[in-house]
């Protein structure tokens, strides 16, 4: 056999070998979505901050049937939080998106559409991300600090647009899953609480645009217990901006020796 005939099959695996690098490349780092493993290597990804805070956040909106109402009891219970939004929406919505810097809230960059990252595709999601942040400068007169991307997916691609746009990725420390059929508002609850800790980020939803319809009523329903049970144990609510989120951080212990206090769930509230 010749030198040129042995080297033929190497050189015919190179595309090969490209692709399982590029899909490596994109899959890889969404290994960031595992809790634990964001919480003990990646702390500032995980949200963890200021250990006498609690960092309150909301994805997907906004939605005028059901950011309002949140924006409302946000309001009874002056507490302020981050909403990270999806551009697409804040561009059907500007005045509700102005309405919540109105009312003291932070707007972050949630992507522009609630799409999967299936494939990799690091140009598109440039330009998504890109372009959603234009929309969010846009409406709050200030370049906006936080990503976080749809299902908290950090692909390769995800977090170069993130880079190229000048964004910090955060995902959260604790979450409610209220965006299933079955959520009710002690469910919401008591899955926040089981992660929660004084420094941690609680992702929840103010719309169930891209979840089970109405199951944004079992999270408006359950805030006044989050914020009071938080307030009880010696913590403050408040938005990322106030989190003072750094890489060393780490979920801070609870200050009177209490979490979340079981208190009867409140109706959710009528606007």
């Amino acid at each position: 056999m010749s030198r040129r005939s042995q080297k033929a099959p190497v050189l015919g695996r190179l595309p090969v070998t490209a692709a399982a690098l590029a899909v490596a490349a994109h899959i890889v780092p969404a290994g960031t979505w595992l809790p634990e493993l964001r919480r003990q290597v990646f702390p500032a990804l995980a949200g963890l901050g200021d250990p006498g805070h609690i960092a309150l956040t909301f994805d997907d909106g906004p939605d005028p049937d059901s950011t309002p109402c949140f924006l409302d009891t946000l309001d009874r219970l002056a507490t302020r939080a981050t909403f990270f939004v999806l551009g697409e929406s804040l561009l059907r919505h500007p005045e509700l998106g102005r309405d919540i810097i109105r009312r003291g809230h932070e707007l972050a960059v949630h992507g522009w559409t609630h799409s999967r990252p299936w494939l990799p595709a690091p140009s598109r999601d440039i330009r998504a991300v890109a372009r959603a942040a234009a929309a969010v400068r846009d409406i709050s007169g200030t370049g906006p600090r936080w990503y976080r991307p749809p299902y908290g997916i950090l692909t390769g691609g995800r977090w170069l647009a993130a880079a190229r746009s000048g964004l910090r990725p955060v995902l959260w420390s604790a979450w409610g899953r209220d965006w299933t059929a079955d959520a009710t508002p002690d469910s919401v609850l008591r899955t926040v609480r089981r992660d929660l800790r004084g420094g941690g980020t609680v992702l929840l939803h103010d719309t169930d645009r891209a979840a089970e319809p109405g199951c944004w009523r079992a999270t408006l329903a359950m805030l006044p217990d989050l914020v009071d049970g938080c307030r009880s144990a010696g913590l403050t609510v408040g938005p990322l901006a106030e989190h003072g989120v750094r890489p060393g951080a780490a979920a801070g212990p609870l200050r009177h020796g209490t979490w979340l206090p079981s208190t009867p769930f409140c109706a959710p509230f009528s606007r």
